[in-house]
């Protein structure tokens, strides 16, 4: 279930707000300029679904945030327990970083932890199956993945190239929550 923690950024223990209810998530996100919505695909999807099969159950709402934002390109990543990358990965990417484009992701299957670094306040969004976020240009933030990942996303970006992290050397990520899952 999608949900949503905020926290005053020197007190990781301390839940200010919780909710689980997409449309509050989606409106305290809003606030910031962070996009959250739910889709649903067009066609059933199976697991063993191509790149393009993907696309093509969510094409409609794709093309719609590509004409409304400006994104340039795409692509599906995949990500699972046995990945021979996924603790570099899990480690690169739970370090506080910002970029110059948003961070878009929608999740096809499986989750994931977005952690926001808003001003003075941290947001633990766990994004599941049918959820889309878009974290804005500039927003410090974090991902985890969990010690166990099995989660496929479309991924969209302002240039061709996609997006490159810039870190902050702050090490705020370690005080709040990783996303722990088992296999």
């Amino acid at each position: 279930m999608s949900n949503l923690r905020i926290y005053r950024e020197d007190t990781p223990t301390d839940i200010l707000r919780e909710t689980s209810a997409g449309e509050e998530i989606s409106s305290l996100l809003r606030e910031h300029g962070v996009r959250f919505e739910r889709w649903e695909a067009a066609t059933p999807i199976a697991d063993t679904a191509t790149q393009e099969e993907i696309i093509e159950a969510y094409r409609a709402q794709v093309d719609q945030l590509m004409s409304e934002e400006g994104y340039q390109s795409y692509d599906v990543i995949n990500m699972y327990q046995d990945h021979p990358e996924k603790e570099a990965f899990r480690s690169k990417f739970r370090a506080e970083h910002t970029h110059s484009e948003d961070e878009v992701r929608f999740f096809v299957k499986g989750k994931g932890l977005f952690t926001l670094h808003i001003g003075e306040e941290v947001y633990e969004v766990i994004c599941e199956k049918n959820d889309l976020i878009s974290v804005p240009a500039g927003i410090p933030h974090w991902f985890d993945m969990g010690n166990a990942p099995s989660f496929t996303c479309i991924r969209l970006f302002d240039s061709k190239d996609g997006w490159v992290a810039h870190y902050t050397g702050s090490p705020i990520a370690s005080e709040f929550s990783a996303l722990e899952t088992t296999g």
